[in-house]
């Protein structure tokens, strides 16, 4: 089919974390392979399709997975209690990927299109910005791009993790300036309530409750966004049909190990549509219905091949801002007090492994 060509600019960006903003997807493999190499050796080292499978499910379903593959010879609990240690020992240390910090940086000094109009934005900060606006780049030493003609405006930020809160606050704890610019409401984490029971990626609950975290908080006056207005950052496969199944435009950017896992079997185009699960989603959904077959308004369609909804990136480094219709003021703006964000995590709070979860990424 033709790409769809004609989107709005995007207004809100929805991030994954494990995999795509932190380096965890390695520890988590790391972690595995340490219990697999004394449990189970003939299975190790843990391989990328069975690994595929793993990433982005809430714990309770990637666990399930594992163990039917693994079979090991220890309880599932005494493999949660070995596993999660191995876990307390190297979260702590974990560290944003490559482009993650700048880019988070230029999508939250977009704020400064909100403050804009406010009295206490200088003359000089805004002669400054309008002529750094007036031709906009990805980043790196390339030719000037031009202004697109849409008035520059706010994007808003949110998460929408399958981690459980424990663990994101072990995870990120020695990084709280990183994660500052989600602000605490708007924080999807895999244990929230307000995520229905057997609802995890791949289906869309998650980032639908994103959006509504950022729609529900908006200045007044903005409209609210709609899903094609959001662009939904995954690594994981899960992770990119629950964006499409939302409606939304999808960023892919993969582990290099799992693109070539994916590449090796031809499943790239599938992936970015949101249609390598969907038997398993139709499975389920059946299953909820009891013998009553879902109709296309009880199902969350995922996308059609080719369709321009969601785009492969082998990083966040230099990224595309204008092709979103994005805007970047200029770095000057930043050093105003009123830009900066304080939305992190609260201190003294005990940190331990999520033992209810599983494999949470």
């Amino acid at each position: 089919m033709a790409p769809r060509t004609d989107f709005p600019p995007v207004r809100a960006c929805l991030f994954d974390m494990d995999g795509l903003l932190l380096d965890t997807e390695d520890i988590y493999t790391l972690c595995v392979n340490e219990l697999l190499r004394k449990h189970k050796k003939e299975k190790f080292p843990l391989p990328w399709s069975i690994k595929a499978q793993l990433q982005g499910r809430p714990g309770p379903a990637a666990l399930d997975i594992f163990h039917n593959w693994a079979d090991l010879p220890i309880s599932r609990e005494q493999y949660k209690e070995e596993y999660y240690a191995l876990q307390a020992q190297k979260f702590r240390h974990t560290t944003a990927l490559p482009g993650v910090e700048e880019l988070l940086q230029k999508l939250g000094s977009t704020r400064f299109w909100d403050l804009k109009e406010d009295a206490s934005v200088t003359k000089e900060e805004d002669a400054a910005t309008n002529e750094d606006a007036a031709t906009t780049t990805n980043g790196a030493a390339e030719e000037p791009i031009q202004k697109p003609i849409q008035k520059p405006h706010r994007v808003h930020i949110a998460l929408a993790t399958s981690s459980h809160e424990a663990n994101f606050r072990m995870k990120t704890n020695h990084i709280q300036e990183l994660f500052s610019v989600f602000e605490t409401h708007r924080r999807v984490l895999g244990d929230d309530p307000r995520i229905p029971e057997g609802r995890g990626k791949p289906l869309p609950d998650i980032y639908l409750i994103a959006l509504k975290t950022i729609n529900d908080s908006l200045p007044e006056g903005e409209k609210p966004i709609a899903p094609e207005e959001c662009l939904v950052f995954e690594d994981s496969i899960p992770g990119v049909e629950a964006g499409r199944r939302a409606g939304m435009r999808v960023i892919w950017c993969p582990h290099p190990m799992l693109k070539k896992e994916v590449d090796q079997n031809g499943d790239a185009k599938l992936v970015l549509a949101g249609l390598l699960n969907q038997a398993e989603i139709k499975k389920k959904k059946t299953a909820e219905a009891g013998t009553k077959k879902p109709t296309e308004t009880e199902t969350e369609k995922p996308g059609e091949i080719d369709d321009g909804w969601a785009e492969f990136l082998p990083s966040l480094l230099d990224f595309p801002y204008e092709k979103y219709g994005i805007q970047i003021p200029a770095a000057v703006v930043d050093k105003e007090p009123s830009m900066v964000e304080s939305a992190k995590i609260d201190e003294g709070e005990v940190l331990q492994a999520v033992q209810t979860e599983g494999i949470d990424n």
